[in-house]
């Protein structure tokens, strides 16, 4: 392979793990910016994600219906944590909501695990997507080109969600000045259960659409939660767009730094993420607090 055609092959995997990464970072910064919860079990709701996709892919199947059915059942259940168990919490000091966002991430795992089992689970992308194409003679599989082109029209879905919406617009008001939003009329309880529903399906989703690649495991949620943090504190937390250049700029050190120092790839990530700290304590896109 020559120079050309190497670097192009692996600037390609690195936009499509940025899809990936980026339904993680999103979701977690959403929920952050709205409601001040660093949430300790996302990585474990990715995980989920995927476990649910591979029965929704046998029970209905088609991969499109496991696009649709896991985001949104596990949506619904992170409203519903939302609301019978963070709602309790607010006004507490904030360890309250660690230990609760830790306790889920335990008791979703070994729920995972009673369910499906410890093996690995391979979850088949669809067969319109299960093909080769070739970038200067090279192969390179369809289903990653999918997930760049799927990864761009939600995230641009997402910002005009948050920018033309009245819902967005909410969203945006609230995670900036809660008590006029609700002076104004609205209920921020509700805006705040909405957001945790959608940051938990946006999880659940980059879950599904990493299952073909990765597997469904067990040991999937560690490194996701990982990565999730990574991506929104150099992105800065509560930024959307942060989050987005954070999955990009993550994706990129991953791919090339485990092609060239696979035994290094992990701490120049942290080192990465260590230098923004320095330079902007915020993040790159983000506010000090």
């Amino acid at each position: 392979m020559d120079t050309l055609a190497f670097i192009l092959t692996q600037c390609v995997n690195a936009f499509s793990q940025a899809a990936l990464l980026f339904f993680l970072g999103c979701g977690l910064t959403l929920i952050f910016g709205i409601m001040r919860i660093v949430n300790f079990a996302h990585g474990t709701i990715y995980m989920a994600g995927a476990y649910l996709g591979y029965t929704s892919v046998r029970w209905l199947g088609g991969f499109v219906a496991a696009l649709m059915v896991a985001p949104i059942v596990v949506g619904v259940l992170g409203v519903l944590f939302e609301l019978f168990i963070l709602r309790r919490l607010y006004g507490r000091d904030g360890n309250a909501f660690l230990m609760v966002t830790f306790g889920l991430a335990l008791v979703l795992g070994d729920a995972v695990q009673v369910v499906w089992g410890a093996p690995p689970l391979q979850v088949p992308p669809p067969a319109a997507l299960a093909g080769i194409a070739f970038f200067l003679d090279e192969p390179f599989p369809v289903y990653r080109l999918f997930l760049i082109g799927f990864g761009t029209v939600m995230a641009i879905g997402m910002w005009q969600f948050l920018e033309r919406t009245r819902l967005g617009l909410l969203i945006r008001a609230t995670s900036q000045n809660p008590d006029m939003v609700h002076a104004l009329g609205t209920d921020v309880r509700v805006v705040r259960s909405g957001v945790f529903g959608i940051g938990c399906g946006l999880a659940a989703l980059g879950g599904v659409l990493a299952a073909p690649l990765v597997t469904a495991s067990l040991g999937m949620s560690l490194a996701a939660v990982v990565d999730a943090f990574v991506i929104v504190i150099i992105g800065g937390m509560g930024s959307f767009l942060g989050s987005l250049i954070g999955a990009l700029i993550v994706a990129f050190v991953q791919v090339f730094g485990n092609y060239y120092l696979p035994e290094a790839a992990l701490a120049f990530m942290y080192l990465v993420m260590l230098t923004v700290l320095v330079v902007r304590p915020g993040g790159l896109l983000g506010k000090e607090e």
